[in-house]
C-alpha cells in the first residue's frame, strides 16, 4: 500500500497567505472602480459619520482574503492526494488569470484617490489580506 504524501503545514500556510495577499490586493484594486474605498475612513471632509462604502470595502476585502486562504489550504491538501480533477485545475487557472487581468486593467486607469491615501489604503489592504488569509488557512488545516 502506497503511503499518502502531504505538504508540510508551514508550506501550506505560507502559500495560502501569499495567495490571499495577492487576491486582496487585486480585490482592493477592483472595488475602487465601484467607489468602495478603504481610504474613505481617513477623509476629513465627510463630517462625523463614517461612510458605509468604507465599511463595505473592509468586509469585502476581509471576506475575499479569508475565503482565498481557506480554499487554497484545502486545495493544496487535496492536490497532493490527487483528488483534484484536470477540469477543476483548469477552471482555477482560468479564474486566477481572469482576476489578475481585470486587476491589471483596473490599475492602469488613473485613480481618483489622492496618492497618500491610496498608499495607506494599499498597505492596509495588504496587512488585512495577510491576516485574514492566514486565519482562513489555519481554520482549514484545523478542520482536516
Amino acid at each position: 500500500m502506497a503511503e499518502t504524501t502531504y505538504f508540510p503545514r508551514h508550506i501550506i500556510l505560507a502559500a495560502a497567505t501569499i495567495f490571499g495577499v495577492l487576491l486582496s490586493l487585486a480585490v482592493h484594486i477592483l472595488i475602487q472602480r465601484f467607489n468602495l474605498n478603504l481610504g474613505d475612513l481617513w477623509r476629513q471632509d465627510t463630517g462625523t459619520l463614517i461612510p458605509a462604502t468604507a465599511a463595505v470595502a473592509w468586509w469585502v476585502l476581509a471576506a475575499a482574503s479569508f475565503v482565498a486562504g481557506y480554499f487554497t489550504a484545502s486545495l493544496m491538501g487535496s492536490s497532493v492526494e490527487g483528488k483534484i480533477s484536470v477540469r477543476m485545475r483548469q477552471l482555477l487557472i482560468f479564474v486566477g488569470v481572469l482576476m489578475l487581468a481585470a486587476a491589471g486593467q483596473a490599475a492602469s486607469a488613473p485613480s481618483a484617490v489622492p496618492t497618500l491615501a491610496g498608499v495607506v489604503a494599499g498597505v492596509v489592504a495588504l496587512c488585512l489580506g495577510a491576516v485574514m488569509a492566514f486565519c482562513g488557512a489555519h481554520f482549514s488545516l484545523r478542520r482536516t
